[in-house]
């Protein structure tokens, strides 16, 4: 982060406003210290693109909608690339006491997951956190008015960008998909309220949930704004959308609504427009840089600054293996035993993990020492490295770069894409040449049967954003069925060991309960709770029955 967009971020830092004083996520809000306004962007051209530039401070915020140390998930961004990977099974707590993995109850939603928990506040509001900022800068944009120039297009330009991800991120949360575990029926079909820059304190009132086709179209609409806006625009800092990232959201919305066609069209532009290529071997396993340094394969990415980060609420602190200051040294984060077993053994993302045979298996290489080690929990993920490997110190470990889109994501949505509208074997053959090419150089995999294909696909979704969680949206979408439950698990405890078909039932988001009262149209909207509908230990092997 350069040294001008730190001073322009403390004194604006992009409009973060607490949770409690957005009445239905509308835009008149109190806020917490001296923030930029609609009017006052719309004033000056120079506050515009300083409401910009606190966009990636934003999105790694910690204890951005409390504003104070309330719950430890509140991380803005990066708590959906930890709470994605434990909805899908794929990550466990190891060490000694799983209690200090606050994410847990994404895994297992034993404990309350209704419309009073922090898993239903925290990700609603984080969202429309992020889009009441991006509508202050759309709303003091008039792309019509005479003499608007291309970088004033292009600051809206991201912001269009970053609302339409925000509005994804919401609808892949909270658009319920059928299942036997809660009855969804009255509801399936619905999305998430819009909010735009036009959204006054009256119509937020009475608000309701958009049809998955008018969020398709909404953010749709906002995509096609960005690219016109930044397709002139300059800007090859990834700390904010570009025109390759736009295309690879698009690509993600595509996905989302099975328009197979479009979303293989727009990852292929991503990757084209993008020009990068995915992370290497050398780069992934980097004892130092690996998975803290943006690199020739990340599209967009936010970052931690040293002197504003917290010692608790960081990434970092949370996913490494390696650090010594935050919950990871107590939770051990860990992948799950099946799917670690099913990446091949010439695959270099085996070596993110820790193999029981520990060394007599591979030659790890790590931050701390052989001892370390030795004596850690089978399983557990290295991936994600402190910052020039260290390991005490969270303002320097943890003041780490962190991945919202990597160009693997589009080779990957490509592939199922081709396959789900030009035929299987077209979609396998770029799956095959994308993991021969960049991952396992004997890699093999044969079906004509497009189910078969997807959940291939999804295999390696899994295993590519193990602790990015972009294996979620497309699980959500096909319902692959889940088992935590098998002989040999590593699963923890008892309530980590359910088997669900299709999906599990917290993959249906809850909306807050705050919402509902200061939005009463919502009432008879929401999803139901999944709260323990469905408890460990599930049948060994077998989806549990409905309750």
């Amino acid at each position: 982060m350069s040294t001008v967009m730190k001073n322009i971020t403390k004194i604006l830092a992009i409009l973060a406003v607490p949770a409690l004083a957005l009445t239905s996520c509308i835009k008149e809000s109190v806020p917490m210290t001296s923030y930029a306004t609609s009017a006052q962007i719309a004033e000056s051209p120079s506050a515009m693109e300083a409401s910009v530039n606190g966009i990636p401070a934003q999105m790694s915020e910690g204890y951005l909608v409390y504003g104070e140390q309330v719950h430890e998930t509140d991380m803005a961004f990066p708590q959906f690339m930890i709470a994605f990977t434990e909805l899908l099974g794929d990550m466990y707590p190891l060490g000694s006491n799983s209690g200090y993995d606050w994410y847990r109850n994404y895994n297992t939603f034993d404990r309350n997951f209704g419309d009073n928990s922090y898993f239903a506040y925290l990700p609603w509001f984080t969202n429309y956190q992020f889009i009441k900022s991006a509508n202050d800068i759309i709303g003091a944009v008039d792309l019509d008015a005479e003499g608007v120039t291309d970088a004033v297009r292009g600051y809206a330009g991201m912001a269009y960008a970053c609302r339409a991800f925000d509005y994804y991120m919401l609808t892949v949360m909270y658009e319920p998909v059928a299942n036997i575990y809660t009855d969804c029926s009255n509801v399936l079909g619905l999305t998430v309220t819009r909010v735009d820059e036009n959204t006054d304190a009256e119509a937020a009132k009475t608000n309701p949930r958009m049809s998955h086709q008018e969020a398709i179209d909404f953010m749709l609409s906002d995509l096609q704004i960005a690219e016109e806006c930044l397709s002139k625009f300059d800007n090859t800092n990834r700390l904010f959308p570009t025109l390759a990232t736009v295309y690879g959201i698009r690509a993600k919305v595509h996905m989302w609504d099975e328009d197979y066609a479009n979303a293989a069209k727009y990852a292929r532009l991503a990757i084209d427009t993008f020009g990068g290529s995915p992370v290497t071997a050398a780069q992934w396993n980097d004892v130092n840089s690996g998975f803290n340094t943006a690199n020739q394969a990340w599209m967009w990415y936010t970052q931690y600054a040293a002197e504003e980060m917290q010692n608790l609420a960081n990434f970092i602190g949370w996913i490494s293996g390696e650090a010594d200051w935050g919950y990871s040294s107590l939770t051990r984060p860990s992948i799950d035993r099946s799917l670690y077993d099913s990446i091949a053994d010439n695959d270099f993302r085996k070596y993110s993990f820790l193999d029981p045979q520990k060394y007599d298996y591979y030659p790890y290489q790590t931050s701390r020492d052989e001892a370390y080690i030795e004596e850690a929990p089978a399983y557990l993920s290295l991936k994600f490295r402190c910052r020039d490997g260290d390991w005490e110190t969270y303002s320097v470990g943890g003041a780490v770069d962190v991945p919202i889109m990597r160009v693997e994501e589009m080779y990957l949505i490509e592939a199922e894409a081709v396959g789900m509208s030009q035929g299987v074997a077209a979609g396998l053959a770029l799956l095959t040449n994308f993991m021969q090419n960049y991952r396992q150089p004997d890699y093999s995999f044969q079906t004509s049967d497009a189910r078969a294909f997807q959940i291939e696909v999804l295999k390696q979704e899994r295993i590519e954003f193990w602790g990015e969680g972009w294996g979620f949206p497309n699980a959500k979408r096909i319902k692959p069925g889940i088992i935590q439950n098998y002989e040999g698990t590593n699963a923890p405890a008892d309530i980590f060991k359910i088997n669900c078909k299709d999906i599990k039932p917290n993959w249906n988001f809850v909306i807050p309960l705050f919402e509902l009262e200061a939005n009463p149209t919502l009432k008879t909207q929401n999803n139901p709770d999944p709260t323990a509908t469905v408890t460990g230990p599930s049948p060994v092997g077998r989806y549990a029955d409905p309750k």
